[in-house]
């Protein structure tokens, strides 16, 4: 089984752009330009302008920067959100099992992209905000996941051992569950961050996201609806970068898992 290195090369390329584009291109994405309103690409902008005339490869690396802290922030706090809750429903079992079955529950009653919009209606968005808010409604599989895999190391052997030798509950989930679950832990994080991006640019391209003058992909790409039919690269490029770190995050998350199952089945 072959490293998906053509993914790997594209994110690292994608990271490298968002967060050091502006050093090798020193262009302001907030710039307006009256006499260069939806200009193709050409040599002086590379990417074409925006209908304010702004240089739109200077507002992909800016957005950029919004898109991959969301995704990459969401993706932390609900895959650790995920690890902590499923690996001591797993562990404890009992009341804190079926709280947590209920917990779960009541979150999956509502389709995550509505509860989503319901919960971005009633704040004023940020890159923050919408990290908290997307990390609270993306946990539930993660933690679903980690729960099964919790049941199955809480009746091995050596972990009743530990049990009965009233060794601490919290130095056998860290010692113990944590190497086996970590794996899992980041297959979760790396198929989140592409959720959480694709989550963002969805709220964004219905005017629920990020607010101007702060932008990402999603607010680019909404930005370009209006005008697609006459300049096609507004909405192109940013849905091309917003495609590219999807597709590469898919592909290294179906490779993590591979290599988990491949060590699950050696055991």
């Amino acid at each position: 089984m072959k490293a998906p290195l053509f993914s790997f090369l594209i994110l690292a390329f994608v990271c490298v752009f968002s967060f050091f584009g502006s050093f090798f291109y020193a262009v302001d994405g907030y710039f307006l330009t009256s006499d260069a309103i939806l200009l193709p690409p050409s040599l002086e902008h590379f990417l074409g302008t925006d209908r304010l005339g702004r240089d739109m490869l200077a507002r992909l690396i800016e957005g950029g920067k919004i898109s991959l802290i969301i995704g990459m922030g969401s993706a932390f706090i609900a895959s650790a959100l995920g690890l902590l809750l499923g690996s001591m429903a797993g562990y404890f079992r009992g009341g804190v099992d079926k709280s947590f079955i209920v917990l779960v529950d009541l979150f999956l009653t509502f389709p995550t992209f509505f509860l989503l919009l319901a919960l971005v209606s009633y704040v004023n968005a940020s890159a923050w905000v919408l990290i908290l808010i997307i990390s609270l409604t993306g946990w539930m599989t993660t933690a679903r996941l980690i729960r099964s895999e919790s049941f199955s190391i809480t009746s091995k052997p050596y972990i009743k051992i530990l049990n009965i030798a009233k060794v601490s509950k919290m130095k056998i989930l860290l010692k113990y569950y944590a190497p086996i679950l970590a794996p899992l832990y980041f297959v979760s994080f790396t198929f989140g961050v592409g959720g959480a991006i694709l989550a963002e640019s969805g709220l964004s391209f219905l005017g629920l996201g990020i607010v101007a003058p702060q932008m990402s992909w999603g607010t680019i790409l909404s930005d370009g609806k209006d005008v697609i039919e006459i300049a096609w690269w507004v909405s192109f490029f940013p849905g091309l970068m917003i495609f590219l770190v999807t597709f590469s995050l898919i592909n290294i998350s179906n490779y993590l898992q591979q290599l988990t199952n491949q060590k699950e089945i050696q055991i």
